[in-house]
């Protein structure tokens, strides 16, 4: 599915990568940040993106840890930051790789530090790409000295009605078989401009066909669908 916001990334992330830069990618949950992320490095850089992701607030030791494990690297792990970090500087001055931070919201200043620390030094080739939630802007601003060194910031927005009657029918086939007045009426009441609560319209809708015995996807449908999602989400 080729939207505005994925097109806007496969654009930002090629600037990204030729100028070995930072750029940060946010916005609400469910909104396709790490699905345009990934699908655009797959085109643009296959061999040479490495991913990390934390659930919750890491220590800058376990960016180090992830680093470590997602560069294939031999023997034990160092135990002295220092060391570690001069392992860390030496691997990725050998070849060019995209780091993709992915709930970039959770770290804290010693781990933004971390990063930074790794971009600035002049033998490292690397790009770094922030992709996080709804308030990963206003926590990257809080750190100057990172923020300032970050060439190209990407806001995911919801996908507009008029997106919604063209991507969504590229989604999957129930919708292209769909009036197109029910298309916003999913919408409005379940959907919401959002790739992840389309997914759960979608299965549901599925399911309702099957269940109604039908084949397009109508009010009775989605009647159906919105029951089981308790009547309508919230937007």
């Amino acid at each position: 599915m080729v939207t505005d916001a994925l097109q806007r990334t496969q654009d930002n992330l090629a600037i990204a990568i030729e100028e070995r830069a930072m750029a940060c990618m946010h916005g609400g949950a469910g909104l396709g940040k790490t699905l345009s992320v990934n699908a655009s490095l797959r085109e643009l850089a296959p061999a040479d993106t490495i991913r990390v992701q934390f659930r919750s607030h890491p220590y800058p030791r376990d960016i180090r840890g992830v680093l470590f494990d997602a560069l294939e690297l031999p023997g034990l792990k160092p135990s002295h930051p220092l060391e570690f970090d001069t392992l860390l500087k030496k691997t990725l001055s050998e070849r060019f790789r995209v780091l993709v931070c992915d709930e970039a919201q959770w770290l804290s200043t010693e781990c933004f530090e971390l990063w930074r620390h790794l971009w600035d030094d002049p033998d490292t080739d690397i790009a770094i790409i922030f992709v996080g939630g709804a308030n990963c802007y206003k926590v990257l601003q809080r750190e100057p000295m990172l923020a300032s060194r970050v060439l190209l910031w990407q806001k995911f927005e919801r996908l507009t009605p008029a997106e919604v009657m063209t991507v969504m029918p590229v989604y999957h086939p129930i919708w292209a078989e769909a009036d197109l007045e029910i298309l916003l009426q999913a919408n409005r009441h379940a959907g919401h401009g959002n790739f992840r609560a389309w997914a759960r319209v979608t299965v549901l809708a599925v399911r309702a066909l099957k269940h109604l015995q039908r084949t397009t996807v109508d009010e009775e449908v989605l009647a159906w669908v919105l029951d089981k999602l308790g009547g309508q989400d919230a937007a």
